[in-house]
């Protein structure tokens, strides 16, 4: 990999800026100040530091976000704030992308990666992965709606839902329920409850395959995917029965 693609890709700048701080010295390859932008280097072998301070390259780039009411999943957007306006310059510069989507009032976790393929296997609906969801209901719930939801229930649009789990958390006037999915389309719970003469006052995700969202983690902020997390997501995807 070129030097300047790899300085680039870890935010340091354009190639005409990295160009520059190349002829100010300030980066070096294995202890020894490069004189070249252009050089190739290996980033799993060779040790790159800028002004002395270590650069640890990653490939890609894996978060977890607690995402707030009134965002958008989206990386751009003109007139509204995106999940990416909340992340640290020197991640947004990576270009992460939501991997799927919550609505702009749905809160809770979003996963954020530059790895494409993982996030296509996730969105696959041929893997199967699950989804849930905390919601606060308008009212109590009818009697049928668990097993209407188990059996899978025709959207107003036509669309038959995939069965689907619901359990009644908290009860009350305004019940709170969880929903476990393995499908993800528009407005899909808000749509299922409705569907059953109800409607989703409050809706949160919890849990995306094996990641559960981080609880230390306050609305709008979001930390790197582990290891461990990320072998997990792995397993899940490509080591099902």
């Amino acid at each position: 990999m070129r030097i300047d693609k790899l300085l680039g890709n870890m935010g340091y700048g354009t190639r005409k800026e990295i160009k520059g701080l190349v002829k100010q010295g300030a980066v070096s390859v294995n202890g020894e100040r490069v004189r070249q932008s252009s050089i190739n280097i290996d980033p799993d072998e060779d040790e790159v530091s800028v002004w002395g301070e270590i650069v640890e390259y990653r490939q890609h780039i894996y978060l977890m976000m607690n995402k707030p009411g009134d965002v958008v999943s989206a990386t751009k957007d003109e007139n509204q704030e995106t999940v990416i306006d909340l992340l640290e310059w020197e991640d947004a510069v990576r270009e992460p992308f939501p991997v799927g989507r919550l609505d702009k009032d749905t809160e809770g976790l979003l996963l954020l990666m530059t790895d494409g393929k993982l996030s296509h296997a996730l969105m696959s609906p041929k893997k199967h992965i699950e989804k849930e969801y905390e919601a606060r209901l308008a009212e109590p719930l009818a009697e049928g709606a668990v097993q209407a939801f188990a059996d899978g229930i025709e959207l107003a649009d036509g669309h038959q839902s995939e069965p689907a789990k619901l359990e009644v958390k908290e009860e009350g006037s305004e019940p709170v329920i969880k929903v476990v999915l393995t499908e993800g389309k528009y407005h899909q719970v808000k749509r299922m409850v409705a569907a059953v003469g109800n409607k989703v006052i409050e809706l949160r995700r919890v849990r995306i395959g094996p990641l559960w969202l981080d609880e230390d983690l306050d609305p709008g902020e979001y930390r790197d995917l582990s290891e461990e997390e990320l072998e997990q997501l792995e397993h899940a995807l490509y080591y099902q029965e």
